[in-house]
């Protein structure tokens, strides 16, 4: 009556298998949501059902080796672009310290138990302990969730990540290389430095292709493109050279990174893409690996299988374990790192493989069927550990009110985005997100301020706003937009300040159409005294990610003004986004204390600090800035402690030494204080050039 269903099992069709695999990706997170159980667990389980060894609902198709193989690189792509290398700079110790734990325990502990306990060979006992010393970041993506991928104890396990992977990759390389025909010293050398050359063409080839790239294209589609082409480039260049493509495109993540800021819409492309598709197809062809019934059929599997999981899981926790002793971290740091690195794909499935594929001079493997379906059932257990054990402490950190140490405190964050030109909007969007604190909940303002006798501007000021929402959106961050009548620009600018409290305001630079224009223009020089908010001019020369360095001008005394803290956060947070290093021009009183803001905010910045004298004349300055380097003045407004003469002829300076630089510059918040904008309110008469 019924038709029998195993007829059209395994399905064939391609529309039909994308559906399944888009069923599982849709359904199993808000089914195990319910149950408490991680969305990667219900992934890999479902693999597993449906699989060859399962219900044969699908075969391990190409489909599933070539999106498993792109979310694989995903992983570890996505893991080093999060990664702030200013603050593995600094953790660099804790990281290879977690590395070489997380690569030697288990070494030393899986031969013992493979050699002693299993009765493998030498060569066999080391590849198998090789497996244990390997760890991928599968749940890497509910760190991301919960927004712990600043966190110190997550930057040292993605760091020991690169070291434990490496050095079992040479593990792998070592021992695959010892069967091989021919195989010499030379051998070894030729294999080192190949590795070497290639990474260092990576990371001195691919940064300057970037930005070059970057730098004439903005459209979101083809740098997305890009950016996915240099990490399959990267990983087959290292594959192709004999080691496992995962290593180029961890790489390639580091080297991207300063070219990536998390807050842009270009990163939100990737973890968008990589989470929602990606991963997820690479977890459910994990799963269709592991043959149930061979646990069945052969009883040996189970201890193979055992050994493999209670020495690779313990080994794990002893180097979370010994790292946190050693530095003296919270336990939950401990829980945290041993989450991430406790479980296996990547490399557990390169050396499996590798070794189960090694035919030996009688005709055996080097690895058998019960070390590669014990393998199998390793990775799918300590893939569901991970998930559980950084799940739960991922949520303990996030319920505890501080899911991220080493993020900024949220201060009032309501920044306004004065769009008039066309050709400025991409651009004030960039620096409104890259100013703004990460993971506010506080959206963007974008204002459009029509004239009551130029009504036909609206039209125009509406399709700009909707670009600038459009921008905004891409890297999930809501905009709000304000077209506004007015009888001039100022007026309809500083009302809507008030109106939205806003705290910033961010306007392009006045371009110049006379060479006897002021180089302000009326516009900004009213709005500096009209309007007592911070105010940020900003001039884009080259994409805000393509800055390799940022110059900050401060004047003496700047520190004893009410908006100081204010401006010094932004500016932080601006180079903690763009990953780039500040040199800090000022008196040694000044210097100190834009250092201690970025320390009591928790703002990790790398700042070189130069004590400056010669305040009328910026060739020093000038001197040490490139093209690809970004310079930002703070100004004073008169009457002020920090204005000085000197700020008269600031435009002079700013025309003949940086035409040709990101200039960005500061009016910083006056509210206490008898500025031009009180005097003219007063009705006193005061001359702002």
């Amino acid at each position: 009556m019924f038709p029998d269903l195993t007829t059209y099992l395994p399905i064939s069709d391609p529309t039909w298998i994308f559906f399944v695999v888009l069923s599982i990706i849709l359904f199993a997170p808000m089914l195990l949501e319910r149950l408490r159980i991680p969305s990667i667990v219900g992934m890999i389980a479902a693999g597993v059902l449906i699989g060859p060894h399962g219900f044969h609902v699908l075969d391990r198709d190409s489909s599933f080796e070539l999106f498993g193989k792109v979310g694989l690189y995903y992983i570890m792509f996505l893991a080093s672009l999060e990664m702030n290398m200013q603050d593995v700079q600094k953790i660099r110790g804790r990281a290879l310290t977690l590395g070489l734990l997380s690569f030697g325990i288990p070494i030393l502990l899986g031969f013992g138990a493979n050699y002693g306990l299993l009765h493998y060979g030498v060569a066999a006992s080391v590849l198998m302990a090789a497996m244990y010393a390997s760890h991928t970041l599968i749940a890497y993506p509910l760190v991301l969730r919960y927004g712990l991928s600043r966190r110190i104890s997550v930057s040292i396990a993605v760091g020991g990540t690169i070291v434990a992977d490496t050095l079992t990759l040479l593990v792998l390389a070592v021992v695959g290389g010892v069967f091989k025909d021919g195989v010499s010293g030379l051998y070894w050398m030729w294999l080192v430095g190949k590795v070497i050359l290639l990474s260092i063409v990576i990371i001195l080839v691919f940064p300057r292709l970037a930005r070059w790239f970057f730098r004439r294209y903005d459209d979101g589609v083809v740098q997305y493109i890009f950016v996915l082409g240099l990490v399959f480039l990267g990983a087959g260049l290292m594959e192709f050279v004999g080691m496992e493509g995962i290593l180029g495109a961890f790489l390639v993540g580091i080297v991207l990174n300063r070219s990536i800021p998390p807050s842009s819409p270009l990163m939100n492309h990737l973890e968008f893409v990589g989470n929602a598709l990606f991963i997820p197809y690479f977890l459910i062809g994990v799963g269709m690996l592991l043959d149930v019934r061979a646990f069945v059929e052969h009883p040996n599997v189970f201890l193979v299988a055992a050994v493999m999981i209670v020495v690779g899981t313990f080994s794990k926790w002893l180097a979370a374990w010994g790292t946190q002793k050693v530095f003296r971290m919270a336990a939950t740091e401990r829980t945290l790192m041993f989450g991430l690195t406790n479980s296996r794909a990547a490399a557990t499935l390169a050396v499996v493989l590798v070794g189960y594929q090694i035919i030996l001079p009688d005709g055996s493997r080097l690895l058998d069927e019960d070390v590669l379906n014990g393998a199998m059932m390793f990775i799918l257990i300590t893939c569901i550990v991970s998930s559980f054990v950084t799940e739960n402490v991922a949520r303990r950190i996030a319920e505890s009110g501080k899911p991220d140490d080493t993020a900024p405190g949220g201060e009032h964050d309501r920044l306004l985005l004065a769009i008039s030109n066309p050709e400025n909007v991409p651009h004030l969007v960039s620096i409104g997100l890259m100013l703004r604190t990460p993971n506010s909940a506080t959206p963007l303002t974008a204002l459009n301020v029509v004239l009551e006798d130029d009504p036909d501007a609206r039209g125009e000021g509406l399709k700009q706003l909707e670009r600038a929402a459009k921008i905004s959106a891409a890297a999930n961050v809501r905009l709000v937009t304000r077209s506004r009548w007015s009888v001039n620009v100022v007026s309809g600018i500083s009302h809507t300040m008030k109106e939205f409290d806003a705290s910033d305001l961010i306007i392009g630079l006045h371009q110049k159409t006379r060479l006897t224009e002021a180089f302000y223009g009326k516009l900004t020089t009213d709005l500096v005294a009209a309007v007592e908010q911070q105010i940020f001019i900003y001039r884009p020369v080259i994409p805000l990610n393509t800055v390799m360095r940022i110059h900050l001008v401060v004047p003496r005394k700047a520190e004893f003004e009410p908006g100081f803290g204010g401006w010094v956060r932004r500016v932080g947070l601006l180079a903690a986004q763009i990953r780039c290093p500040i040199d800090s021009y000022s008196g040694r009183g000044t210097l100190a204390a834009l250092q201690q803001v970025w320390d009591e905010q928790k703002i990790n910045v790398h700042a070189e600090q130069h004590i400056y004298n010669n305040w009328h004349d910026f060739i020093t300055v000038a001197h040490d800035t490139k093209q690809a380097h970004m310079v930002i003045f703070v100004a004073a407004r008169r009457g002020t402690l920090s204005h000085h003469n000197y700020m008269e002829k600031l435009p002079e300076q700013f025309e003949r030494y940086f035409s040709f630089h990101n200039l960005l510059i500061i009016f910083p918040s006056q509210p206490a204080t008898m500025t031009a904008s009180a005097a003219l309110r007063a009705g006193v008469p005061v001359k702002v050039r």
